[in-house]
């Protein structure tokens, strides 16, 4: 009997097929990130943002997905986490249009914010549909594997095709990627994607929605500010209050929008806390990085995207060896050891002196994220009933992406108080390169020298930062995910 019960839960061929599509916004999503970095000084060249405008740019669309997760990875659980997914990636599409022909900041960060919004649809519903599509652990696994295996891919191309395009095309055009990968998951998806729902739930509780939304986003912008506490602390206080409301109406409800029972396993609440902090520091070096081989080293948005490569080669293959290493030697081992090897990458990070040492630190910091990734979300996902695989996977997405957001809040507005505390007063290092090009060639270029050894220092900054970050939760992996073997 156990025998057929286990050939019941094997995916088949559709399954695998079906993966491939759901592949697709991951892949996405990754593209969107790497390619945005490369084309900030393109734009900001363009639409001339101020450096608060330019940072809004970038994490706003961090900011909403992480405000809308939990809202849509439970509506997926109750309409169809098809239905939404595809919902998703038409809006998306368009979203990404409107980016794409932006004529101001503020048009930009509109779109964004609608990008972030459709985002929101796309991760817990792939996430939760692998784990509906894949009972058995060890194809469950491996599955989730290949998902956070191809966002890695969409890292490891990113900087080649926006590279390329930024070459040929207008910095608008890195948006434009989306539409033809969002046309072929709305074509391929009805075809190769079952439609799950959990049948058993009501409909969604409209109180709870407004007061997740009411938390989220108040804290999130509230982290965006930290740099102004004036601004920061209300909001963040704001969040929290409306926080420990939802929390409340969530206890009182039979059927409540998040179960809160996904955070009693001492794993989960650890996995989430790693996610958070490892996206948190990478992102937030990733920004710095891309500026600096572009507008300290010289290099072109290519050869940028270029030197970028070997490191996203090296996370794409630790993170197809993850599950493989975590039936061996157990998740929490090699969860620790991954960080710390991060950990070392950011410690050669802060002798940055140069291309090399640069690029060097960046492939051994990115080697030991890919492993995080990985089995951080198996953690989450295979934690909770297929039933409401959406709330749990809302959960992983939103520590991901809310500490993609931290990331570059936080440890963006570290190295940008840094670059200016020795910049000369220049809001930005692209707007230093600016005037630079105005000047005298004498004074261009003791202004970009001051500039580039300002951006330098607050690199090392950051450095430094996610560095003891990353081995402070290597030592959490360690401790709370000792008895998880795989």
């Amino acid at each position: 009997m156990a025998a057929v019960t286990t050939t019941e839960l094997r995916a088949g061929p559709r399954q695998w097929l079906g993966l491939a599509v759901l592949a697709l916004p991951t892949l996405l999503l990754a593209l969107d990130i790497t390619v945005l970095h490369l084309a900030v000084p393109h734009l900001s060249a363009d639409l001339r943002p101020s450096g608060s405008q330019l940072l809004w740019i970038v994490d706003i669309y961090g900011f909403m997905i992480a405000g809308f997760l939990v809202t849509m990875g439970t509506l997926g659980d109750r309409v169809g986490r098809r239905r939404l997914l595809l919902i998703g990636a038409a809006a998306f599409g368009v979203a990404s249009v409107l980016a794409a022909y932006a004529t101001s900041p503020e048009l930009l960060i509109a779109a964004r914010t609608a990008l972030g919004v459709a985002g929101a649809t796309l991760m817990p519903s792939t996430l939760a549909l692998i784990s509906n599509m894949f009972r058995d652990p060890g194809q469950r696994g491996v599955a989730i594997g290949i998902w956070a295996t191809m966002f890695s891919v969409g890292v490891a191309i990113g900087p080649i095709v926006g590279g390329a395009l930024l070459a040929a095309f207008w910095w608008g055009s890195v948006f434009l990627l989306g539409v033809p990968i969002m046309l072929l998951l709305l074509v391929a998806g009805p075809v190769l994607l079952p439609e799950f729902r959990d049948r058993a739930a009501g409909r969604p509780d409209l109180a709870s929605v407004a007061l997740s939304l009411a938390a989220m986003l108040p804290i999130t912008f509230g982290i965006k500010e930290l740099a102004d506490p004036v601004v920061a602390v209300p909001a963040i206080v704001v969040g929290l209050v409306m926080g420990a409301l939802f929390v409340r109406r969530q206890r009182r409800l039979a059927d409540p929008l998040l179960d809160l029972g996904l955070f009693g396993a001492r794993a989960v609440r650890a996995a989430l806390v790693i996610l958070l902090v490892a996206t948190a520091t990478i992102s937030g070096a990733y920004l710095f990085i891309t500026q600096y081989l572009q507008l300290v080293v010289g290099l072109s948005p290519l050869m940028a995207g270029l030197w970028l490569l070997p490191a996203a080669t090296v996370l794409v293959m630790a993170s197809m060896a993850a599950p493989l290493l975590a039936r061996r030697f157990g998740a929490g081992r090699v969860v620790a050891v991954a960080l710390v090897v991060s950990s070392a990458g950011f410690v050669v990070l802060t002798a940055a002196d140069g291309l090399t040492t640069v690029v060097v630190g960046f492939v051994v910091a990115y080697s030991g994220i890919g492993p995080v990734f990985a089995l951080g979300t198996d953690l989450v996902v295979g934690s909770a009933d297929p039933a409401k695989a959406g709330a749990a996977s809302a959960l992983s997405e939103t520590s991901t992406e809310l500490g993609v957001s931290i990331g570059i809040a936080t440890l963006g507005s570290i190295g940008t108080a840094v670059y200016r505390a020795g910049s000369g007063g220049s809001d930005t290092l692209a707007e230093a390169v600016a005037a630079a090009e105005a000047l005298p060639a004498a004074e261009g270029d003791a202004l970009l020298r001051m500039a580039g050894d300002a951006f330098t220092a607050g690199l090392v900054t950051i450095a430094w930062v996610s560095a003891a970050l990353l081995a402070a939760v290597a030592a959490v992996a360690l401790v709370a995910l000792r008895d998880r073997v795989g």
